[in-house]
Formats: C-alpha cells, structure tokens, sequence
C-alpha cells in the first residue's frame, strides 16, 4: 500500500475561525486565573522597580541586543530572562495546555519581556498592538488579535492579550500575551458542546 502526505497548507480552511468567538469567556477567565499566580505579579512588579520608565533609547538598546543574541551562541540577556522563575512557570503553564498555547509571555510598564515559554523575536512589545492595546487602557483591558494561519504547524493560532495589574492597588504594571492554537481550542471546544 502507498501512503503521501499532502503539505499542511492543503487542510487549511478557506476561512479563519473567529478568534474572538473561540476566545470566550470562560477561556479568558481560566487564563487570569493563572496569571493570579503570585509569581507573575511580583515578577513584573521586580522589573518595573528594577528598570523603572526606561528612554526610548535604553529600550531599543535592549531590544537591539536581544536580536543580536537569537543569532549568537552567548546569550546572556535571554538566558537570564529564559531562566527566570517566571518563564519556568510560564513554560510549565504550556506544557500543561498539551498543545492550546503556541507561546506565553509577559511584559513590564515599559513593553519589555518580563518572562516567556519560548524565545520570542524580539525583547520589546512595546511598539506592537499587544501592548498597545492593553497596558495603556488601564485595567481590565482585552485585546484579541486576528486569527493567522500558521503554515509551519498548519494550524490557525491568534493571541489573547491583557493588561496586568497589581493585586493591592488595581494599578496596569504589565500586560500578558497567550497565543492560542485556535484549531486545538476549536477541537476542544467541538468536544465538549
């Protein structure tokens, strides 16, 4: 018997699933419910003592060096930042989602990666709609970008984003991004109607 296999792009629906119909509620709530986790709040509320509101000319230096470090062997920048109690939570989180979570990351007042699952493009968000449409607008603040289709994994994905803010004051101090593997979170959701 002879087996082929078709490229991923063939199964890729002529329409992108609604995001902003698959990201429910309920979805929304389960993702605050683990960035309630202490480590993330004191995580971001470190950086935003530690960094304090940076020039724009300090965050495209950073942003510079970590895109030079994705294409060197010595990175000290993302090492320090891959390795930090919150990436390790927030990689834990992925791996626990079993395939729903493309990639988490959350980022300080200033735009900049606090922690992440996976090493993104670039250091600074701050410049993107993610951050954009979230942080600034002040608590509470959703932001859910188009869906993409992904022609590597052949899945549709698109990214939940919302800002953070402190348990205490209710004061914005960051804001999250979890992009989700939409075709997966249609499956699940197709499972349990």
């Amino acid at each position: 018997m002879f087996f082929f296999s078709l490229p991923a792009a063939t199964f890729a629906d002529s329409t992108a699933p609604d995001a902003k119909a698959l990201i429910t509620d309920k979805v929304i709530e389960t993702a605050r419910g683990w960035l309630a986790n202490p480590i993330v709040g004191l995580s971001v509320n470190s950086q935003n003592k530690r960094r304090g509101a940076l020039k724009a000319e300090d965050i495209e230096a950073l942003d510079q060096k970590w895109r030079t470090e994705r294409e060197m062997d010595d990175k000290p920048l993302i090492s320090a930042t891959l390795s930090a109690p919150l990436s390790i939570y927030l990689l834990r989180i992925q791996s626990e989602g079993i395939g729903l979570y493309r990639e988490l990351f959350v980022m300080d007042a200033n735009g900049l990666n606090v922690g992440q699952s996976a090493i993104t493009g670039d250091y600074w968000q701050g410049d993107e709609a993610k951050f954009q449409k979230t942080f600034p607008e002040g608590k509470g603040a959703i932001f859910i970008d188009e869906a993409e289709w992904d022609e590597e994994f052949g899945i549709w994905k698109a990214q939940l984003n919302l800002t953070l803010s402190d348990e205490t004051s209710g004061e914005p101090i960051g804001s999250a991004t979890i992009e989700f593997n939409l075709t997966e979170l249609q499956r699940r959701q197709g499972l349990s109607s």
